[in-house]
């Protein structure tokens, strides 16, 4: 397996941004699975028991009944005794980049029906923030701040890679991946975050598994499918859990044949990631 340094990820993402993603893999800088081998800081821990977790995001988290459900029912089907311990809020702004949160209001105990403080922050930056300069700036200092007033409140933090954009969405670009990746890497560990690698997932996933259907029709917002691979993704990061084999099928609307290929390729995606086995 190949694997860069952080550094090294920077300077791909330039020559990608140059030349091209295809030109990076034709010269062997890159392998379509490779970019997911990154270094990172903070890792998943093993058989974690959160009971308390805020996701802040947008519609990319509220979609095909909101991505908190999802990973709730997961716990739920793996420990019972857990799952009946969760308070999980989600807050989710349509559109919306990551500084467009009031997050002091919603890490303030009791003021969204949590009364203890929340163990996990996951936060979520609008699709097109990896995409330019200045909205990557903006991104790293809004990351920075809320990690701070996050730990500040007891809390861990977690930044949740978004997917790629895929036709017909008018900004599909085979770069986008590779710039949404690195930018999530590069803020995780620079604030010593745990970053979700939903992105990559999705990437791996349609390299896999070319006719499956992750997005919705308008190429942005994920389907069922892209949930459901989101939400174990998610839960095999969080948990340090393995979702292969989880009975939880989105209330029978998947195939049991489909869901385990997608529990399998995130715990796949999770453990190559971090380079651990969950």
């Amino acid at each position: 397996m190949l694997t860069f340094s952080i550094k090294t990820l920077q300077q791909l993402g330039r020559v990608v941004q140059s030349y091209g993603l295809a030109f990076a893999i034709s010269c062997g800088l890159v392998a379509p699975t490779a970019v997911f081998a990154q270094p990172l800081l903070i890792k998943p821990i093993a058989n974690a028991k959160p009971e308390r977790i805020l996701f802040v995001g947008n519609s990319y988290f509220y979609y095909n009944n909101s991505l908190h459900n999802h990973v709730s029912a997961l716990v739920k089907a793996d420990d019972a005794a857990l799952g009946a311990r969760l308070q999980f809020k989600s807050s989710t702004i349509g559109g919306a980049a990551l500084n467009h949160h009031n997050l002091p209001h919603l890490l303030t105990p009791g003021r969204i029906g949590v009364a203890q403080p929340f163990q996990w922050v996951v936060m979520q930056g609008g699709s097109g923030e990896p995409l330019s300069a200045q909205r990557r700036a903006t991104f790293r200092k809004t990351a920075t701040d809320n990690a701070a007033l996050v730990r500040a409140a007891g809390g861990q933090v977690a930044l949740y890679m978004t997917h790629a954009y895929v036709e017909p969405h008018p900004r599909v670009n085979p770069n986008n991946a590779v710039a949404t990746q690195s930018m999530y890497v590069d803020v995780g560990n620079d604030i010593h975050a745990l970053v979700i690698p939903v992105g990559l997932a999705f990437e791996v996933a349609y390299q896999r598994y070319p006719a499956l259907k992750l997005h919705h029709p308008d190429g942005t917002h994920p389907g069922l499918l892209g949930t459901y691979l989101a939400a174990c993704t998610t839960y095999a990061t969080l948990y340090g859990r393995s979702p292969v084999g989880n009975a939880y099928r989105a209330d029978g609307a998947i195939d049991a044949d489909v869901a385990l290929q997608l529990q399998q390729l995130a715990d796949d995606v999770v453990s190559q990631f971090f380079q651990h086995k969950t």
